[in-house]
C-alpha cells in the first residue's frame, strides 16, 4: 500500500531527507498516532514533529463535533513534510492494518476514541465500536509489528465512584459510572492481557479534565467561553459544587512524550516493583496518571473565565447530571518518578491562553 499524500507533504519514510534536516546522527523514530485530527492527538503530533519524529496519523473525522475544526488541525500538521495522514475508522481493521504495515511504526500512541461522558448516555454503541473494537484492532497491529512501545489513552473516569483522593494508579477502579468509562477500563484490561501474552510493552495513561487551545466544542471551557461571549446562559451542574483536576493540554502531551521513553519492562519478581509503581508483576504493563495534581472548584474556574473575558456569565444552576462525579484529583507522583516531569500550568494561565486562541480563531 502506498499512503496517500497531501500536496506539500513528502513520502513516508524518507530517511535521507530527515537526516539532512536534523544531521547524520539523528535516529528517526516512526510514531503512528491515532486521532491526530482530534484535540489531544493534534497537540501530541505537533510536539513530536518539533522534536524530529516522523509521524503518521490516522483519524476517522466523525461528525461528533464540527469536522471543519478537525480538518483545520490536520491541515496545519500536513504543512510539515514529516507528517502524513490517512482517514479511516478504527473499526476498519483492513484499512488500519494496511496503514500500519506500510508505515512500520516503532511506537504506537493510541488516542482516537469516541469521547464524551455525557454523549455516552445518548449513543452507547458508538463507544463499543470505537473504543473496544477499534482498540482491539490497534493492539493486534502492535502485536503483529512487535512495536517497541504501545501507549494508549485511558481516563480519570475509570475511578468512577472511588472517593479516596488524590486518585492513585495502584488503587482498585471497579466502579465505573458510564459506558465511556467502562470501555476505557476494558481497554486497560485488554492492554494488560496483550502485554502479558506477547511481551508487548504497554503504557496506559489516565487523563484528568484536559483543556486548552484547539479544544473540543463539547468541553466545559469551550462551551462556557462561547456562551458568555454570546450572552447565553451556562449550565452549572451540581450547583457548582464540583471539583476537577484541570490539566493543560501542553502539559499532558509533554507527559505522553516523556512516557514514550519509559517503556515498562516485565519484572523478574514482584519484589522488584517499587512502592507506588503500577507496574504489573506479570507483564510489561503500567498505568500512569497525567494530571495537574490540583483540585480546583468549578465555581473558581468559572470566576477565572469571567475575569479573563471581562464579562459575567448568566449562570443556570442545575442538579448533578447522571453518570457524573463530584470530584477528580490526580496523584501524579508516578509520572514524575518515571520522567522527572510534573504538569504545573495554573488554570488561570491556561484559561487566558485558550481565550486568546478562541477570540482569534472565531473573531470574537
Amino acid at each position: 500500500m502506498t499512503l496517500p499524500q497531501t500536496p506539500g507533504t513528502g513520502p513516508v519514510g524518507d530517511l535521507a531527507r530527515k537526516q539532512s534536516q536534523f544531521g547524520e546522527n539523528v535516529k528517526v523514530r516512526r510514531v503512528l498516532v491515532t486521532g491526530t485530527a482530534g484535540f489531544i492527538g493534534f497537540h501530541l503530533a505537533t510536539l513530536l514533529l518539533k522534536e524530529g519524529f516522523q509521524v503518521c496519523g490516522y483519524d476517522g473525522m466523525t461528525d461528533y463535533y464540527d469536522v471543519r475544526l478537525k480538518q483545520r488541525r490536520h491541515a496545519m500538521l500536513l504543512q510539515n513534510p514529516n507528517f502524513s495522514a490517512v482517514e479511516g475508522m478504527l473499526e476498519d481493521q483492513e484499512k488500519f492494518d494496511r496503514l500500519a504495515d506500510d508505515f512500520a511504526p516503532e511506537i504506537i500512541v493510541h488516542l482516537a476514541a469516541q469521547a464524551g461522558v455525557r454523549y455516552s448516555l445518548e449513543n452507547p454503541r458508538a463507544y463499543i465500536d470505537s473504543n473496544v473494537i477499534g482498540t482491539f484492532n490497534v493492539m493486534e497491529a502492535a502485536r503483529r509489528l512487535e512495536v517497541a512501545h504501545l501507549l494508549m489513552a485511558s481516563t480519570s473516569s475509570v475511578y468512577g465512584a472511588n472517593e479516596d483522593m488524590p486518585f492513585t494508579e495502584t488503587e482498585k477502579a471497579d466502579t465505573q459510572l458510564t459506558i465511556y468509562a467502562a470501555t476505557k477500563k476494558a481497554n486497560e484490561s485488554m492492554g494488560h492481557s496483550y502485554a502479558h501474552l506477547w511481551n508487548l510493552p504497554t503504557t496506559m495513561f489516565r487523563f484528568f479534565t484536559v483543556y486548552g487551545t484547539w479544544g473540543r466544542p463539547d468541553l466545559a471551557l469551550y462551551k462556557f467561553v462561547d456562551a458568555i461571549l454570546d450572552d447565553r446562559p451556562i449550565d452549572i451542574y451540581n450547583h457548582g459544587d464540583m471539583y476537577r483536576d484541570f490539566t493543560y493540554v501542553d502539559d499532558l502531551v509533554r507527559g505522553i512524550r516523556l512516557l514514550i521513553d519509559a517503556a515498562p519492562v516485565r519484572p523478574e519478581a514482584a519484589d522488584d516493583i517499587a512502592p507506588g509503581d503500577s507496574l504489573s508483576p506479570v507483564a510489561p504493563f503500567r498505568i500512569v496518571n497525567i494530571g495537574n495534581s490540583d483540585k480546583v472548584r468549578l465555581l473558581d474556574f468559572i470566576d477565572a473565565i469571567e475575569d479573563c473575558l471581562g464579562k459575567k456569565a448568566i449562570r443556570n444552576y442545575m442538579p448533578m447530571q447522571m453518570g457524573d462525579v463530584p470530584a477528580t484529583w490526580a496523584d501524579a507522583s508516578l509520572l514524575q518518578s518515571l520522567t522527572g516531569y510534573k504538569p504545573q500550568t495554573d488554570f488561570r494561565d491556561g484559561i487566558a491562553r485558550f481565550v486568546e486562541w478562541f477570540r482569534d480563531y472565531y473573531g470574537k
